[in-house]
């Protein structure tokens, strides 16, 4: 069932969020592709809120209805870099499916291309075999580039990854 997008938001975090927050980083399955490790307590959670979420320039959580869902960020390169911009998101599991994080980074693309004048590139990198995340991206748009193996340890292995890109100037489908 796909939802009105209308009842999909983003928005900055708040503190009070910690609970539903709880909900999806505490959830191994959600957590089992993040480079996060699942928490555990509702302290560690609203310590990484307050000193990740809320002071990133571009961590937006994923409201349904506001309430926290999920979670997505951008995060813009500096220097020579400041062009491009670093994609992630995740999802309460009872929502995989449903294309909310499609909705949901639409939004977030189309607001950080205004907050953010510089990126002309957005990319995410995405374990191979997290083939729902690459889906995701194909429905936006984004193209895959490659795949690079063997290119970061996460969660005790070294795993291959997928480099997915949208320009600024490409057309969100």
């Amino acid at each position: 069932m796909e939802l009105n997008s209308q009842e999909i938001s983003i928005r900055p975090y708040e503190i009070t969020d910690v609970d539903d927050f709880m909900i999806y980083a505490g959830d191994e399955k959600v957590t089992r592709f993040t480079r996060w490790d699942t928490f555990t307590s509702k302290d560690s959670a609203t310590a990484y809120i307050k000193d990740n979420c809320i002071p990133h320039a571009f961590c937006r959580s994923i409201c349904l209805n506001n309430r926290s869902i999920g979670f997505l960020f951008i995060k813009p390169a500096s220097g020579y870099d400041r062009c491009q911009a670093e994609v992630g998101y995740a999802l309460a599991a009872e929502y995989w499916g449903r294309g909310m994080v499609v909705k949901a980074l639409k939004i977030a693309i189309s607001e950080a291309v205004k907050e953010f004048p510089e990126l002309v590139r957005f990319q995410a990198l995405v374990e191979a075999k997290n083939k729902a995340s690459q889906r995701v991206l194909e429905k936006i748009g984004f193209l895959r580039e490659g795949l690079l193996r063997k290119y970061t340890f996460n969660k005790g292995e070294v795993r291959d990854m997928v480099i997915f890109s949208l320009l600024a100037t490409d057309p969100m489908l």
